[in-house]
C-alpha cells in the first residue's frame, strides 16, 4: 500500500523521496526490518496470549534428553511467522503483482490448515489433529491453484535470450546497446531449469509432445501435478524438521535467503544476461516477500532458539514449507530443491526408510526392525547422546553448505 501511496505522490506532488519506493532493494530493506520488529516485539505479546489461552505443547514420552521440560511450552507460534510476513508484505509490495497475490494466498491457505490441525489438537483434545486425507487433500488444493494460475496466468512469462549468432550480430552493430536487445520477447513457457546441467532448460511439455506433438495443449496437466508433488513433499518435510527448537525456523531462513538470492538475479535482465540464466519478468517482487518471510523467521527464532519459549506448531511449519515450494516453482528452480532443501529431504527420508524397513522386517522376521534408533533424522541424534542445540548448530552449518553448492549452480554447468 505505501508503494502505491509514494508513488501517487511522486506522480501528483513531486514528494521528497518518493522515488526510493521505486526500488527493490529499499523496500525489501524495509520488509525485513519491519517483520524483525513485528516478530520481537508483538511475539512477546502473542505468546502471552498464547499461554493464557493454555494453547500448551502436549509432550509424548519418547525418551528423549530434556522432554518432560518442554510440557506446557505454547505451540500455534507459526501465527507470529505470518503476521510478520504479511504486514510488511502488505505495506511495501506491489500487490496487484501475480507472484506476490500467489505467496499471500499460498500463506493464508496452508496457515490455516495447520491451525485447524493445531486447534483440533489442543481444543478439541485429539492427539492425532486434523486427519492426514484432509491435510493432503488442501496440499493438493493449493498445488492446483498454484500450478494453475502460473501456467494459465498472462503476466507468468520468460524471456529467452537470442541465439548466439544474433547476439554478435546486435554487438557489433551496438556494442553500447541495452542488455534487454539481447533477449526475445516475452512469451508463456512450461521451461524450468536443471541444476549442474550445461544446456540447463528443460520442458515439462517435452513429457508428452515425444508421444504426439498434438499433446502440447496438455502440458499443463504435467506441469499442476508437478505442483502439487512439490508443495506435499516440501511441506511436509519442513513439517517432520519442526521438532526441536530452533531447527525447523533456522534452516528455513537460510533456504528462503538463497531463494532470494535466485528471485533477485532471475528478475533483473541485467543480471541474468550475465549470468546467461533464464529472465523472468515481474519475478523480482517476490525478493520484498522474501525479505519479510526471513525478517519473520529470524524474529521468531529469538523465542523458539533453545530453551524454546514458543513452538511453531503445523501453523508455521506446513506454512513455511508451502512458501518455500511455491517460490522455488515461481522462479524454476524446484529441480535444485533436493539440494538446498536437503535438510528437509533427510527428514523426509529417515521416517520413509524407517517406516518401510520396519514394515518390511516385521512381514519376513515377524519382528519389526529400525535402521535409526528414532526418526526423524534429528531424534536420531538425541538419542545418540548429542544436545539439542549441538544438532541444531550442525543442521544449520550443513543448510549453508548446501545453499552455497546451490548458489554455485549459477555458474558450474
Amino acid at each position: 500500500m505505501l508503494y502505491y501511496l509514494f508513488e501517487y505522490l511522486k506522480q501528483h506532488f513531486d514528494f521528497p523521496g518518493s522515488l526510493l519506493f521505486g526500488f527493490i532493494s529499499f523496500r525489501a530493506a524495509m520488509a525485513i526490518i519491519t517483520s524483525l520488529l513485528i516478530s520481537t516485539i508483538y511475539g512477546k505479546r502473542i505468546i502471552r496470549f498464547l499461554q493464557k489461552q493454555q494453547v500448551g505443547e502436549t509432550i509424548r514420552d519418547l525418551g528423549l534428553e530434556g522432554q518432560n521440560e518442554k510440557a506446557g511450552t505454547p505451540t500455534m507460534g507459526g501465527i507470529i511467522i505470518i503476521i510478520a510476513t504479511l504486514i510488511p508484505v502488505l505495506l511495501f509490495a506491489k500487490i496487484d503483482n501475480i507472484y506476490i497475490i500467489l505467496l499471500v494466498i499460498t500463506t493464508v491457505w496452508m496457515g490455516a490448515i495447520g491451525f485447524l490441525d493445531d486447534y483440533i489438537k489442543k481444543f478439541k483434545r485429539d492427539k492425532d489433529g486434523l486427519k492426514g486425507r484432509f491435510k493432503v487433500l488442501g496440499q493438493v488444493g493449493l498445488g492446483i491453484i498454484v500450478g494453475a494460475t502460473l501456467y494459465f496466468n498472462p503476466n507468468v512469462t520468460i524471456r529467452e535470450k537470442l541465439p548466439t549468432v544474433e547476439q554478435r550480430q546486435i554487438l557489433a552493430a551496438n556494442p553500447n546497446g541495452l542488455p534487454s536487445q539481447l533477449f526475445k520477447a516475452e512469451e508463456k513457457s512450461t521451461k524450468t531449469t536443471i541444476p549442474f546441467v550445461k544446456e540447463n532448460e528443460f520442458d515439462y511439455a517435452h513429457l508428452v509432445t515425444w508421444i504426439s506433438p498434438d499433446l502440447e495443449k496438455y502440458a499443463w496437466v504435467i506441469f499442476i501435478l508437478v505442483s502439487i508433488f512439490i508443495i506435499t513433499a516440501v511441506s511436509n518435510g519442513a513439517n517432520l524438521t519442526d521438532g526441536i527448537d530452533g531447527l525447523a525456523a533456522g534452516t528455513s531462513a537460510i533456504i528462503v535467503l538463497t531463494l532470494g538470492i535466485f528471485t533477485w538475479v532471475s528478475g533483473n535482465i541485467i543480471f541474468s544476461e550475465y549470468l546467461n540464466i533464464m529472465y523472468i519478468p515481474r519475478v523480482e517482487e517476490i525478493t520484498i516477500y522474501i525479505a519479510a518471510f526471513v525478517g519473520a523467521l529470524i524474529g521468531f527464532l529469538w523465542y523458539n532458539a533453545y530453551p524454546a519459549q514458543v513452538f511453531m506448531g503445523d501453523t508455521g511449519s506446513l506454512t513455511i514449507g508451502g512458501i518455500i515450494a511455491v517460490i522455488a516453482i515461481a522462479v524454476r528452480k524446484e529441480w535444485l530443491i533436493p539440494v538446498l532443501c536437503g535438510i528437509f529431504l533427510a527428514e523426509n527420508l529417515s521416517v520413509v526408510m524407517q517406516v518401510g524397513w520396519f514394515k518390511y522386517t516385521k512381514k519376513k522376521y515377524g519382528e519389526g526392525r529400525r535402521i535409526f534408533k528414532m526418526s526423524p533424522l534429528h531424534h536420531h541424534y538425541q538419542k545418540s547422546g548429542y544436545h539439542e542445540s549441538k544438532i541444531v548448530t550442525r543442521f544449520w552449518i550443513i543448510g549453508i553448505l548446501l545453499a552455497i553448492v546451490s548458489i554455485v549452480t549459477l555458474k558450474i554447468r
